[in-house]
């Protein structure tokens, strides 16, 4: 065992016991860091708007601070970029991370220098609970990679932008840089393909122990790999056993990784984002990920089947329930205010905190009233190709409200396959059971007659590249929707299949 290795496991004793400490006292942790939020927030422009003064406690903050998105929050947020300080935080923000827009184009989240550090200390204690938990350290004498944005950055009215992934390129530590792959050149390519490329040739005969990033673009990685080498990255990477990922659900690609990887490696999710890195998975067996209580952040959440409601009930972290569907609202060091993130949560342990992204707000199908999120559809999938041995590459659904004909209604899932079932007609049946079993209201519509069973789309080798390369979006930092409540994205497939 090398010192790195040796002093990794004795520093991660210490982090899981810190954890483990603020994690027992959850509500008495989120209300002191809700009172340093208000005290900080009152000389801000926010703050005095908002009557920061009188506020002491949630239930006064709820009634003067209304949740907000990104559009409702771009009056405070165009005057911070255009360079005005304490607008929504103290001073100014030390980075803006720049993100695409579905409305209104580039929305420019900002990082102070009271929000950043908890970005990097939460994606290094992920890591450091794993090795606390199962005594394996030796990864960090390896070479590590992680896929990620361009870590060049613009500048703005004095304050430097960039996406997030890039920016916390810059924070890695020095202790980790000499083991960091690709190089500083190669994550500077902006091309996607061409970077994947440059990638593979860089990592190709190194001593490769942990790949991180988001789980469609690491496959693509794999691919390649395979593709130039004709070896299984397992064998091409015989230490590799940790990847890491975040952004969308790993199980309905576990099957083909291990598949080309050739056999199981441990992983751990995390739950970032450039609004805050809110969770990660701090134990192997148990499910979710934990709730990041001591990180400057200040959590609301609203039952998604009320979130439209002109005033739902907004609760705090003493007040939720496992098992249902919570929209997240943050309050942040960042200067983010009742901002509403766009994604869903439940929780699946009150003891500690821990939770699965279950969804976006705006990504679901109701086009009938089934209100079907994306865990439901993710966790249909994984039952259909564990039990048929098939292998997905990449699936998106979508509402088919006006078939030809007599035609019932139907949900339409494209699915590209890396290995199709044997019988595709049960490999439906298994999709539409478990989501009926999921959810009560597609069932009903099932039995009513008001819709008919799922149909499935084949779509061809990479056909959700060429989506998402069609789309300008082709990426490590892109997710493609699982779900639409119209056929938008449907229609571009239905082309791509023609072509």
């Amino acid at each position: 065992m090398s010192i790195k290795s040796f002093a990794a496991k004795i520093f991660a004793g210490y982090i899981r016991k810190k954890i483990d400490n603020w994690a027992s006292r959850p509500v008495e942790v989120q209300e002191k860091v809700f009172r340093k939020l208000i005290k900080k927030g009152r000389s801000t422009k926010f703050g005095k708007d908002h009557d920061f003064l009188n506020i002491s406690n949630h239930k006064e903050f709820a009634e003067k601070v209304p949740v907000r998105d990104y559009e409702e929050l771009r009056f405070y947020v165009d005057k911070m970029v255009a360079g005005e300080p304490d607008i929504l935080w103290p001073g100014k923000p030390l980075y803006y991370a720049k993100t695409s827009g579905t409305t209104s184009g580039a929305k420019y989240i900002p990082l102070t220098r009271d929000s950043m550090p908890t970005h990097i200390e939460a994606a290094r204690n992920a890591i450091l609970c794993y090795i606390a938990e199962t005594g394996n350290s030796r990864f960090v004498d390896g070479k590590m990679i992680f896929l990620q944005g361009s870590p060049e950055m613009e500048e703005k009215n004095g304050v430097k932008l960039g996406r997030l992934s890039g920016i916390v390129a810059h924070y890695v530590p020095a202790y980790l840089q000499r083991n960091r792959l690709p190089s500083w050149e190669t994550n500077c390519i902006e091309d996607w393909e061409s970077k994947v490329d440059a990638i593979v040739e860089e990592t190709r005969n190194e001593n490769m122990t942990v790949i991180s990033g988001i789980p469609s673009w690491v496959q693509m990685y794999f691919e390649n790999l395979k593709a130039r080498t004709g070896k299984p990255v397992g064998e091409l990477f015989p230490n590799f056993n940790l990847f890491i990922y975040g952004g969308v659900n790993y199980e309905p690609y576990r099957a083909k990784f291990e598949n080309l990887i050739g056999r199981k490696v441990d992983s751990i999710e995390l739950f970032p984002a450039s609004e805050g890195f809110f969770a990660f998975q701090d134990k192997q067996n148990e499910k979710g990920m934990l709730l990041q209580l001591n990180s400057g952040i200040f959590y609301e959440f609203i039952k998604a089947d009320e979130f439209f409601e002109e005033k739902p009930k907004r609760l705090t972290i003493g007040e939720v329930e496992t098992g249902v569907n919570y929209v997240l609202i943050i309050s942040s060091t960042a200067g983010l205010w009742a901002y509403n993130i766009g994604d869903t949560v439940q929780f699946t342990s009150l003891s500690p905190y821990r939770v699965i992204v279950s969804g976006r707000i705006k990504h679901f199908i109701s086009a009938f009233g089934e209100h079907v999120i994306a865990k439901e559809v993710e966790e249909a999938m994984q039952e259909a190709t564990s039990s048929t041995g098939a292998r997905i590459t990449e699936f998106s659904v979508a509402p088919q409200i006006t078939p030809e004909g007599d035609e019932l209604p139907y949900h339409e899932w494209f699915i590209e396959f890396e290995k199709e079932p044997e019988n595709m007609d049960v490999f439906r049946d298994v999709l539409d059971k478990t989501l009926q079993e999921q959810n009560s209201y597609y069932f009903d519509l099932i039995e009513g007659k008001i819709l008919q069973k799922l149909k499935i789309s084949t779509m061809p080798a990479n056909g959700f590249q060429d989506y998402m390369r069609s789309i300008g979006k082709l990426g490590g930092q892109n997710k493609l929707p699982r779900l639409s409540n119209d056929r938008k994205i449907a229609e571009q497939l239905e082309k791509i299949k023609k072509q």
